[in-house]
């Protein structure tokens, strides 16, 4: 069994699209998925399947999620691995003045064309900075993303789904996925 890691988009940010941890445990208990932890109150789901196939148990997560609570979240999924790469891979790793909490990474369900990534790359509206992967963006909101004016052009040159998560939460999510597969 792997651990993996389920993000969900666009839950409990705002009045709409409410659910608790416990009815999002409950729903990828019952879809026989194993050792089954959430964190935070925002989508995030750790737990350990034999399931190879990542894109097919995305859907059929997908479709029990839209069944079960009656709208449409995006799922991205990762293998703990993916994950370790990905914090492996943070272009801000060396600097000391990032600070964690405003470090986000976007985890894309498709990959980036090389152009994507670099006309991403070239954005400039303020001082936020991105460096983009084929499945993941790094971006540095030194003034926190509030009041950025990025995220909708990203959403616009994007055009495929994708949910963001600050560098703490991807830290911990991956310590929670070692964690569940080492008890095994």
């Amino acid at each position: 069994m792997q651990a993996i890691i389920a993000m969900v988009r666009g839950v409990n940010v705002g009045p709409h699209n409410r659910i608790s941890m416990e009815a999002l445990r409950a729903l990828y208990g019952s879809l026989d998925l194993q050792n089954v932890q959430t964190y935070v109150q925002s989508g995030n789901v750790v737990f350990t399947s034999n399931e190879r196939n990542l894109n097919a148990l995305a859907k059929r997560i997908d479709d029990a999620f839209e069944k079960t609570f009656g709208f449409r979240a995006a799922v991205i999924l990762r293998t703990a691995r993916e994950i370790r790469t990905v914090i492996a891979k943070n272009p801000f790793a060396a600097r000391d003045d990032i600070q964690p909490n405003r470090l986000l990474v976007t985890f894309l369900k498709e990959e980036l064309s090389p152009e994507a990534q670099k006309q991403l790359e070239l954005t400039k509206l303020g001082p936020e900075e991105i460096k983009a992967l084929a499945r993941e963006l790094y971006v540095y909101y030194p003034h926190g993303m509030g009041r950025s004016k990025l995220p909708a052009v990203m959403d616009r040159v994007l055009k495929k789904a994708g949910t963001a998560r600050n560098w703490n939460s991807v830290t911990t999510l991956l310590e929670m996925a070692e964690r569940i597969q080492s008890s095994k």
